[in-house]
């Protein structure tokens, strides 16, 4: 099956855009992951490999409620999953290639990542806090009753 997601969240059928809203959620909701890191979209007539070329959702949206140590950060992604940043759902980021730009993701389901779309990131940003951990300063967000890691201040200016 040539099914394939973009990085920006767009799902493509032969190379043309499923524009079907409906027919893009029925598919995220039988998309897995695999022990090895393939994507799968399984249903109870077959199995079909699919290419992702970075997160299979993109959180298009984050919500604070509350403040400080008790903020839970809500993200809505791109097919309409509601997550709360915490233990069972970490938010992580990764730093890409020689300049360093953040890539920041939360999980969504077993093994399934939402890349956090600037917006959102930006509001994280807006949100952040220094903290001291394992001797260190690093810049993060609380939610959920977890601390998450956005940076490194020191490095990072």
């Amino acid at each position: 099956m040539d099914i394939r997601i973009g990085r920006n969240g767009t799902w493509y059928h032969e190379g043309t855009p499923i524009r079907r809203e409906s027919l893009v959620k029925l598919f995220a909701g039988a998309l897995t992951r695999a022990a090895d890191g393939d994507f799968w979209l399984v249903t109870p007539a077959e199995r079909a490999r699919i290419q992702v070329e970075d997160a299979p959702f993109v959180a298009i949206d984050c919500d604070a409620e509350g403040v400080g140590r008790q903020r839970r950060l809500v993200f809505r992604t791109n097919v309409g999953d509601r997550v709360v940043a915490g233990s069972g759902h970490p938010i992580r980021v990764e730093r890409r290639g020689a300049t360093g730009e953040p890539a920041p993701y939360v999980l969504v389901r077993d093994g399934l990542e939402a890349l956090i779309a600037r917006p959102a990131y930006y509001r994280l940003v807006d949100l952040g806090v220094e903290e001291e951990r394992d001797g260190r300063r690093v810049f993060g967000v609380w939610s959920d009753g977890c601390f998450f890691c956005l940076g490194d201040p020191a490095a990072d200016a």
